[in-house]
């Protein structure tokens, strides 16, 4: 869907770089501490939520470049960071198939801790994006969207460790962790989908034949 909205103004395209180039660096450094807890602690819904933060990551560095590049190169960038988003969901999922045969509890204490600073950097990217989500257009609206959404994930996630530590059992993790999968590779067909609108507009202001 076109996003019929004016372009922002040089003061607020200033400002929604520097918000989104913020909230980026916020997500991928916690994309590093997510899936390293993910990990010690055995934890699917874990570690297929840290892929949330690369993709929140690469949204909003879309956004960042997206203000200063030309459409063709806006959308071969486009692209590239969806492939980067289905690297660690791939991941994500082969370790979810491998614990179908025997799903093993994850630790609860690391993945609450985690999940509350994943709510912290969330709610704060946010709180940060609330502001400038009208200044670009549909994606910078998308990338606000979603880290408010990523919030109730997190919560499910707290939930999920709590069901675990009643139960005693690796399920309540599995299945939550390949709705968090699904979720997550449906973002990266979204950001590639964005990417082909724009190398498609590309093509035709250029002038060239649009296949």
């Amino acid at each position: 869907m076109t996003d019929e909205r004016p372009p922002p103004s040089d003061a607020d395209a200033r400002r929604l770089r520097r918000v989104v180039l913020v909230v980026a660096l916020l997500n991928l450094s916690y994309f590093f501490v997510e899936i390293t807890v993910a990990v010690a602690a055995g934890s699917v819904s874990l570690l297929a939520d840290s892929v949330d933060f690369l993709e929140d990551t690469a949204v909003n560095l879309l956004i960042f470049v997206a203000l200063g590049w030309p459409l063709a190169r806006r959308a071969a960038m486009g692209k590239l960071m969806a492939l980067v988003i289905l690297v660690p969901a791939s991941v994500a999922a082969v370790e979810a198939v491998r614990r179908f045969t025997d799903p093993v509890p994850p630790e609860v204490l690391p993945v609450v801790l985690a999940s509350l600073g994943a709510i912290a950097v969330n709610g704060t990217s946010a709180w940060l994006l609330v502001r400038v989500r009208h200044h670009g257009g549909s994606l910078s609206t998308a990338a606000f969207l979603s880290a408010r959404n990523d919030v109730l994930v997190n919560l499910a996630i707290i939930g999920m460790a709590l069901v675990t530590l009643w139960s005693g059992s690796g399920w309540p993790d599995l299945v939550l962790g390949c709705f968090i999968i699904l979720i997550a590779l449906h973002a990266a067909y979204e950001v590639w989908e964005v990417s082909e609108e724009e190398r498609l507009a590309a093509k035709a202001l250029a002038g060239e034949p649009v296949d």
